[in-house]
């Protein structure tokens, strides 16, 4: 072949190579696109120690879910089911550590009988305010003393939800001293109820669900959960009419949202950050709607349902503090966890007063 022949014939070739191109790029052109990698969508249950729709607890829960589903655009799809549904209220532990759901929605402290260390993540007698809870646990150490503690059950949680102080509790008669704490037989998880029973009387922890049929046959003749609004909802105004206030075992009772561990990790970057986003966001959210709600329906039990407000006399609240301090005490000969919990969330508490 004759050098020029095959320079003119790769010119041929050049320039039926550029008019294909050309031919591509003009509008209406046939292009064969490469498939998309389709994206992995997750379902997950989410289970809760709440009854369906119940206010700020149930409702709160019912949000997280809302906004994971939203803001994963369908890639997470998170359903939610009421206590009893796939768990009873104090099997969320449980049920999540196992995988029978892959997350959970309750408080902390209904697990103490696996660690004492975990009733800090919830609230504690004379304990955190709800500000000052928020505070510890992410920026000051909780979060990862919390993190120590799951782990060993597969589980991570998320402070996701607040209720604020609570009341003290519903009674059958008027409490005029210590002494008319003895023999009571009250509703109270947690340290709470460790405080009750160092004063003489006796504590159990039991599902809100389960509250109003337990004070009608006389297995408890008190009780607390959280405050007006709540206490509306199930209620308790109908068996007891003493309303007392404030609620020593409970300044600001932290809402918690656990996922199983191995799932969380297996999600990608992404939707791992929407979950955790999506429970703080939680945590403003519910405590604004629990000081309303608390507002406008203690004026309701009052001024409707004839309740008889009243206020714990400073005798019964030293004679609670001074065995809140015992049992809180007793923590530094507790397991390692617990006893490195405390020691971190007392110093909080002592900068911060």
């Amino acid at each position: 072949m004759k050098r020029r022949d095959f320079i003119a014939g790769s010119a041929l070739g050049l320039a039926a190579g550029a008019a294909g191109v050309a031919a591509l790029r003009r509008p209406g052109a046939n292009t064969a696109k490469a498939p998309a990698t389709p994206r992995r969508r997750h379902e997950w249950r989410f289970i809760t120690a709440w009854p369906e729709g119940f206010p700020g607890l149930g409702t709160g829960a019912a949000r997280i879910a809302q906004r994971i589903n939203d803001a994963s655009d369908g890639r997470l799809t998170v359903k939610l089911f009421p206590a009893g549904a796939i768990a009873p209220a104090l099997g969320v532990f449980d049920a999540v550590a196992q995988g029978s759901a892959e997350m959970g929605h309750a408080a902390a402290h209904y697990w103490q009988g696996k660690s004492k260390a975990f009733n800090f993540f919830a609230s504690v007698p004379f304990g955190l305010t709800a500000s000052e809870l928020s505070a510890w646990i992410h920026y000051g150490g909780g979060q990862e003393l919390w993190d120590e503690g799951y782990a060993p059950f597969g589980l991570k949680s998320f402070l996701a939800g607040n209720t604020g102080v609570q009341m003290g509790g519903w009674f059958k008669q008027e409490m005029n001293s210590i002494e008319d704490f003895r023999g009571i037989k009250m509703r109270m998880p947690g340290l709470g109820g460790e405080v009750l029973r160092r004063i003489g009387a006796s504590a159990e922890n039991m599902g809100g669900s389960d509250i109003f049929a337990a004070l009608q046959s006389g297995r408890i003749n008190a009780t607390e959960w959280a405050g007006p609004w709540n206490d509306l909802a199930f209620g308790f105004y109908k068996v007891v009419r003493y309303y007392y206030w404030p609620g020593f075992h409970e300044p600001g009772s932290g809402i918690e949202c656990m996922v199983n561990k191995a799932k969380y990790d297996a999600l990608p970057a992404d939707l791992r950050a929407i979950v955790a986003t999506a429970c703080r966001a939680e945590c403003e959210t519910m405590l604004a709607e629990f000081n309303r709600g608390n507002a406008e329906s203690l004026r309701v039990l009052v001024d409707k349902h004839g309740v008889l407000l009243r206020r714990f006399p400073d005798d019964i609240m030293a004679a609670l503090g001074k065995a809140s301090d015992e049992v809180l005490g007793e923590l530094t000969s507790a397991d390692d966890l617990t006893r490195r919990t405390y020691a971190s969330f007392r110093a909080f508490r002592d900068q911060s007063i």
